[in-house]
């Protein structure tokens, strides 16, 4: 399994953010995490990271308490997408996806032929090529959130974190990076973990979803096993319906003020 949260208590300062957290997170499963502003979700993707340390309780990776790995280590096993990247450096955008494969190479030893293919290929997949050579400070938003992306899965780790990462994109470029996602689950095993705002993206992508409020669990399960008004409605307090698209053969969400 890739994941094992114990008991976990997190503080920002002095205020209790991440509250008694606790889950098992199976491989291969696409999750979305769902919550409120201020919940906690960004917390719980740091903590799984390595970004932060818990006050309380453990997280485990396969087995082992995260600071067992170095830095190198978890590189290899996790990428994230972050929801905003700043770079000041006039990095190319080729550059900055051929970054995700530092991992692998060995210090002061330059890019192997695999190395450009796996960045080539990735790049495509992103539809990023036609601005390869482009400095990323010359990008607006979206596209360098796609160069992010691309970044992350030039790293080709069996963990793909994202964290609110289509946040920036319009929804054909959501979609694709979401199909790419959802398509390393299905055909490579990986895991995915999301923290997703739109709770119809999460219901169309996601096999599990864990809903959050004030650091907490409030449930998690598959989708078609919590995605219902009274879970919705009392996480969000709003009046809702939750209903069962043809079209996007998922259940979709709809919002009355």
């Amino acid at each position: 399994m890739p994941f094992e949260l114990d008991g976990i208590t997190y503080y920002h300062t002095t205020k209790k953010v991440i509250d008694d957290f606790s889950i098992t997170l199976e491989p291969a499963r696409f999750y979305g995490i769902i919550g409120p502003n201020g919940s906690g979700k960004t917390t719980i993707l740091d903590l799984l990271t390595g970004h932060r340390q818990p006050a309380k309780g453990m997280v485990r990776y396969r087995g082992k308490t995260l600071a067992s790995y170095s830095k190198q280590q978890l590189s290899q096993e996790i990428a994230l997408v972050p929801q905003n990247f700043y770079i000041n450096f006039p990095f190319t955008v080729q550059d900055i996806v051929m970054m995700g494969r530092y991992p692998h190479i060995a210090r002061f030893a330059a890019p192997s032929t695999a190395d450009r293919a796996i960045v080539h290929e990735v790049m495509q997949k992103s539809e990023i090529v036609e601005f390869a050579n482009r400095y990323v400070t010359e990008l607006s938003g979206g596209e360098r959130q796609r160069v992010v992306f691309a970044r992350a899965l030039a790293q080709k780790t069996p963990v793909l974190i994202l964290d609110e990462a289509t946040s920036n994109l319009d929804i054909n470029y959501s979609i694709s990076l979401l199909n790419l996602a959802a398509g390393g689950v299905h055909a490579d095993g990986k895991t995915v973990i999301a923290v997703l705002q739109d709770i119809n993206l999460a219901a169309a992508y996601c096999d599990y979803l864990i809903f959050m409020s004030k650091g907490r669990i409030v449930t998690h399960g598959a989708v078609r096993e919590v995605l219902n008004p009274e879970v919705v409605g009392s996480v969000f307090n709003v009046d809702v319906k939750v209903y069962f698209d043809n079209y996007s053969n998922s259940l979709q969400v709809v919002f009355r003020k």
